[in-house]
């Protein structure tokens, strides 16, 4: 006999791509279908395809499709040539993805903190690093700000103190892409901005997979070649020494189907976190988002009181409900980092942070009922 299973005994994913994939059906395979059907599966007619479908939406000249979010990183800061002796100013409260590239370019990331109220970059605490760099005998040279959990940084800010010193942005939106700030959409609003394609972001393929954005027309050159292990005129002139770092042509192939219901999904996901905010907002320290920018919630985290986040995740977990928590060591605690500078003042906000915050489950397809099963249990566990 068929027995009905209730919506709250289900098991909630902390993030639902299965639900993602049900409502592509068709599209996706067709769209892989046609890379199998030409074989082109390196620099195939897909990559340029989805290149410009990007730059289209995030209203800049050139999307660079490339292997990760983390050679998105390393590509810009190759063509910037950054390299010994400089410094690139990098937030603590961040996955350590954001310097590795400086570090393994032979750079010394500048660890800052970040804001209380957004998790992103602190300008104050990045004009500190910027003097901290200047007195170890580093030379500055660039800001990495990260949209950290799906909301845009303080653009403004960075880049009025990037101006003032002369130093080149390049923008974490590993994140957060799709988001706005002030009007434009995170891509536009920097000198050059990196995201990422992993399954897991907001729009994620099925494997690795990033870009590169920029208005820069002799930027966007270098880092086409860079991808292209230095390509010159030629694939038979190394015009630099560059890596391998392509989009694959499957992987674009599914992210042109997937970027055709982006919008929609960033409704949803807006929808689902304005539920959260409401009911939870009188129990917990919800995120906000000010007027001038949107999410895309990339996650939704809470902060709890110090000491008592073990035990609001484990009544969480006893009730069938996942949570996750990023970043238990900032930057500046990792070992492969520890020994970089911070800036004068320290971290304070970092280090709070990793003690407090904690995610709830976060996707464009989470329905209302599970939502309800979700805040009820956060109540409980917090009133407990």
């Amino acid at each position: 006999m068929n027995q009905h299973i209730r919506v709250e005994e289900k098991p909630i994913p902390f993030i639902d791509v299965v639900a993602q994939r049900r409502r592509l059906g068709r599209a996706i395979d067709d769209a892989v279908a046609r890379v199998l059907a030409h074989c082109q599966f390196v620099q195939g007619p897909e990559v340029r395809e989805f290149e410009a479908a990007l730059a289209a939406f995030a209203g800049v000249r050139h999307a660079i499709g490339c292997a990760s979010g983390t050679d998105a990183l390393l590509l810009v800061l190759m063509a910037w040539e950054i390299g010994r002796g400089d410094a690139v100013i990098c937030p603590s409260f961040t996955y350590h993805a954001t310097a590795e590239m400086v570090a393994l370019l032979g750079a010394t990331p500048i660890i800052a903190d970040v804001a209380p109220e957004t998790f992103n970059l602190d300008p104050a605490s990045c004009e500190r690093a910027i003097a901290t760099a200047s007195k170890r005998g580093l030379k500055p040279r660039a800001i990495i700000p990260v949209d950290l959990f799906g909301l845009p940084a303080d653009h403004d800010a960075i880049g009025a103190i990037a101006a003032a010193h002369g130093l080149l942005v390049l923008d974490d939106a590993a994140q957060a892409f799709g988001a706005t700030y002030r009007g434009k959409k995170l891509g536009a609003l920097a000198t050059a901005t990196a995201t990422s394609f992993f399954p897991a972001k907001p729009l994620g393929c099925y494997g690795d997979g990033g870009a590169v954005f920029t208005d820069d027309d002799a930027l966007a050159a270098r880092v086409k070649s860079l991808r292209l292990h230095g390509e010159g005129a030629d694939r038979s002139e190394a015009a630099r020494i560059g890596i391998t770092g392509r989009l694959d042509t499957i992987q674009a192939a599914v992210l042109i189907e997937k970027l055709k219901i982006f919008p929609d999904e960033i409704v949803a996901r807006n929808r689902v976190a304005a539920r959260y905010s409401d009911a939870l907002a009188e129990v917990a320290a919800v995120p906000r988002v000010g007027n001038e920018s949107s999410s895309v919630w990339a996650q939704y985290t809470l902060r709890v009181a110090p000491g008592r986040r073990d035990a609001f995740a484990a009544a969480l977990k006893a009730e069938g409900i996942p949570t996750a928590i990023y970043y238990t060591k900032p930057l500046h605690r990792q070992p492969a980092y520890r020994d970089f500078p911070v800036a004068d003042g320290g971290v304070p906000v970092s280090e709070q942070l990793s003690k407090e915050v904690i995610s709830l489950p976060m996707h464009a397809y989470l329905e209302p009922p599970v939502q309800d099963r979700i805040i009820d249990a956060v109540r409980r566990a917090l009133a407990g």
